[in-house]
């Protein structure tokens, strides 16, 4: 964490129209929080910050990113966990629900490519036969990317199914 920035300034914290120190203020309770487990796990790791898209983004990077795959799990389970544990610490310290967007090792940034590009080709796929393509099941994260995926494509896509069973539907033009 960089040194000196500990914590918004009160009257910024408060300010409803300085959501950008919000978003901060978020980011550096993230990130103390964070610290705390990686020291109890006592697992290396650097905290990076960043505000993307209207939400706080925390990253824990490391050079040696096989000690983090522990804090991703299988599929990215225990990095979903994590977040959400983290949004409650920040929820806990500022009152306020928080969007926070929680990254370990890389494992979201090419989880995103990959979406990005399945969306992508599916959307590819409906423009060329006609028909609906139905994907897999997905959690909300990926979900988002794929519809995000579909609509830079020029189409439409839609949520269908109840949760865990949630997938994406890609809709031709």
């Amino acid at each position: 964490m960089t040194e000196g920035t500990t914590s918004a300034a009160p009257e910024e914290a408060t300010d409803g129209g300085d959501s950008l120190s919000r978003l901060e203020q978020e980011g550096e309770i993230a990130a103390d929080y964070l610290e705390g487990l990686l020291d109890i796990a006592d697992l290396d790791g650097d905290i990076d910050m960043d505000v993307e898209a209207d939400r706080a983004a925390v990253s824990i990077v490391s050079d040696n990113g096989r000690d983090l795959q522990k804090l991703v799990g299988r599929d990215g389970e225990v990095l979903e966990a994590l977040q959400e544990l983290t949004r409650l610490a920040v929820h806990r310290e500022t009152g306020d629900r928080s969007r926070l967007m929680l990254d370990i090792a890389g494992y979201r940034a090419k989880k995103r490519q990959e979406l990005s590009e399945l969306g992508a080709e599916a959307a590819a796929d409906a423009k060329s036969s006609g028909e609906p393509v139905r994907l897999r099941p997905m959690s909300p994260f990926e979900r988002k990317v794929v519809h995000d995926a579909v609509k830079a494509a020029g189409l439409r896509s839609e949520s269908e199914g109840e949760e865990p069973e949630r997938f994406v539907v890609v809709l031709p033009a």
